[in-house]
């Protein structure tokens, strides 16, 4: 079983090179390599283009060029659109994969697929570059809070050496399921970066499907090398919108009423953390962009057949609430 390699890149010549290289050595397991520019400036393209007149790169490389910078999640959307294969994997610019990477994640999707989990994605443990005996990322979790939590950040990496299910794949490094994309919609392009693989992870629950971590998958992340800092000011507005647009979207109205409390809370705590770091401001800009702008987005329809889903959806919520604060 082969995959379509997708990526974004936005003025990320540094890290090609290694990314390049990296998937190389895992061949023959990738079909085609696909990459949407979002009008970069920094040589990019044309780097991309030498790798492609490259007779000594057996891997077909496809080059979207995007004439602005439409976001993370609308190049994905181009990518997958355009993918020949059943699996499709979501790969920052900005990583290094192991030689095991692919081959550990393929088999992964398919013991998966073969036990009956319904899998819709399966992430890959994601170490930090610049300390490897560290977790950036071990799966996303989802509170009734409605914040988002990276498992396992700056933890050592021997603490994640299990397969579990998790709430969310983190799109940086996630194997997807074509079929289950044409099926519930690929990213919302509306959220343009952040959260948008949150969002797609609850629309996958909604419909039966679930989201499992592969420890022995390994890639090396560099981290926000897009976006810059953890906290700037494109990231938390931006981050602060999307996390209005995915509950106004995926939670029904009873839902909404139950936890409308604990929503509060928890957006009010996130105001004064950022209050205290200089960002309040920015932070109420993005909730309120967030709520002027919500009912442009496409509802996730309610599914009354899906009932029981919505109920395990938000005991996972209550649980993953518990394991944060416990931390």
């Amino acid at each position: 079983m082969k995959v379509s390699v997708v990526t974004p890149n936005y003025n990320g010549i540094k890290f090609l090179n290694n990314y390049f290289e990296t998937l190389l050595i895992q061949s023959r397991f990738i079909e085609e390599i696909i990459i949407i520019d979002n009008a970069s400036t920094d040589g990019s393209i044309e780097f991309i283009e030498e790798f492609i007149k490259s007779p000594n790169y057996p891997i077909d490389i496809r080059l979207i060029k995007n004439e602005e910078n439409l976001g993370f999640a609308p190049a994905v959307n181009q990518g997958i659109a355009l993918a020949k294969c059943e699996y499709i994997y979501s790969l920052n610019n900005d990583v290094e994969l192991e030689w095991n990477a692919l081959d550990e994640i393929i088999n992964a999707m398919e013991d998966s697929i073969d036990l009956g989990e319904n899998p819709f994605s399966i992430q890959s443990k994601m170490i930090q570059h610049y300390n490897r005996a560290l977790i950036d990322d071990a799966g996303d979790e989802y509170t009734i809070l409605s914040w988002t939590k990276k498992t396992g950040d700056g933890q050592p990496i021997e603490k994640y050496n299990e397969k579990r299910e998790i709430f969310s794949s983190c799109a940086g490094a996630a194997l997807y399921r074509k079929s289950v994309l044409e099926e519930i919609g690929p990213f919302d392009e509306n959220f343009f970066a952040y959260v948008e693989d949150v969002d797609l992870a609850y629309r996958a629950q909604i419909y039966g499907y679930r989201n499992y971590y592969c420890p022995n998958s390994i890639v090396y992340h560099y981290g926000s090398a897009t976006s810059g800092s953890r906290y700037n000011e494109f990231k938390i507005k931006l981050a602060a919108r999307n996390n209005v647009f995915l509950i106004y979207k995926n939670f029904p109205l009873i839902q909404k009423i139950i936890n409308f409390i604990f929503l509060f809370i928890g957006f009010l705590i996130k105001y004064l953390f950022f209050l205290r770091k200089g960002f309040g401001s920015l932070y109420l800009e993005g909730v309120k962009e967030g709520l002027k702008n919500r009912k442009k987005l496409a509802k996730t329809p309610f599914l009354g057949k899906n009932w029981k889903n919505y109920f395990k959806i938000e005991w996972k919520l209550i649980k993953n609430t518990f394991a944060y604060l416990k931390k």
